[in-house]
């Protein structure tokens, strides 16, 4: 992720320092707030305002994903180099987001790819529903 920021010009800094360091060591997308609070936990918060515009620069450059869950909420993820990615399931109950990988799933979008004729560049999955503790 440094690499590619610095070969757009931008220096280190702080707040994107930390942001970038957060969404690497997590498994799934968290919101902007989620975020704010694990940085205030570790005693070194930057403003709501500057998370977002770190976020967003990260969004910008492919180096982070924008998780649309509904009603106006966004969670991001880091984007990996390689293209590994993982689908989503949100609780509409309680707003818990849950990963998961599907091998079965990624065979269908390659078929349906074939069957259409068409080169698939990329795939976005969210399922909604209840989840166990509020079905």
């Amino acid at each position: 992720m440094h690499e590619v920021l610095a070969g757009a010009g931008l220096k280190r800094g702080g707040a994107r320092e930390r942001v970038i360091d957060l969404l690497a060591a997590q498994p799934c997308a968290l919101s902007a707030t989620e975020i704010e609070d694990a940085l205030r936990a570790t005693g070194r918060s930057p403003g709501r305002a500057s998370i977002y515009r770190v976020l967003d620069l990260l969004v910008e450059h492919d180096l982070a994903e924008r998780v649309e869950v509904g009603d106006g909420q966004a969670r991001f993820e880091r984007q990996h180099p390689s293209g590994e990615h993982h689908h989503h399931l949100v609780c509409e109950g309680c707003g818990r987001l849950i990963a998961f990988d599907d091998p079965g799933l990624e065979r269908a979008i390659g078929k349906l790819s074939d069957r259409l004729g068409m080169r698939i560049s990329g795939h976005d999955i969210l399922l909604r529903g209840a989840c166990e503790r509020c079905a």
